[in-house]
């Protein structure tokens, strides 16, 4: 990882993205943040954090499974709306966690990674949402298989952003 002096957009947009993701898919910005932080160095600001168990690489598998999960239980008629408070505190504390933990690992504050993140989540958990609605409306297409489309959405997403942040 790089230090400190690194422009504020180098923490600031792959912040935005991977909390954009856990807008999407709760576990996705966290999983996919795991699997790269597990396959670099430890950046020498998270050592002594609590933030440090994203890179460990059992972390990333468990995460992975969880996004599995996730992606079935989305498209259950019984799931309730992503937009709904407990959904959306669940996205914004997963955003807030790879905020700050990707400003952590950048030399950066946790509380401007953490705030980044949380408002970037609930901003594409809303934008998502509404997408999905919109186009299935529309479309006239089951918002299932919008859903499908939008996970392979986040998982494509999430490996070039994962791949964009080795770089």
């Amino acid at each position: 990882m790089k230090s400190s002096s690194q422009p504020r957009g180098a923490k600031f947009w792959p912040a935005l993205g991977f909390a954009a993701l856990a807008g999407s898919r709760a576990t996705s910005g966290p999983a996919f943040l795991s699997q790269f932080l597990s396959q670099q160095a430890l950046a020498p600001a998270l050592a002594g954090s609590p933030l440090r168990f994203l890179g460990k690489p059992g972390v990333g598998t468990a995460l992975k499974f969880l996004i599995a999960g996730e992606f079935v239980g989305d498209k259950l008629p019984n799931t309730p709306d992503r937009i709904v408070p407990q959904q959306l505190g669940a996205r914004a504390v997963s955003g807030a966690l790879v905020g700050a933990t990707l400003y952590k690992a950048k030399g950066g504050s946790l509380v401007s990674g953490a705030l980044v993140g949380a408002l970037g989540a609930v901003a594409a958990t809303y934008l998502t949402f509404y997408l999905r609605k919109t186009i299935s409306e529309k479309a006239d297409v089951d918002t299932g298989l919008v859903g499908a489309g939008e996970d392979a959405l986040v998982l494509g997403l999430g490996a070039l952003l994962s791949k964009s942040q080795a770089s």
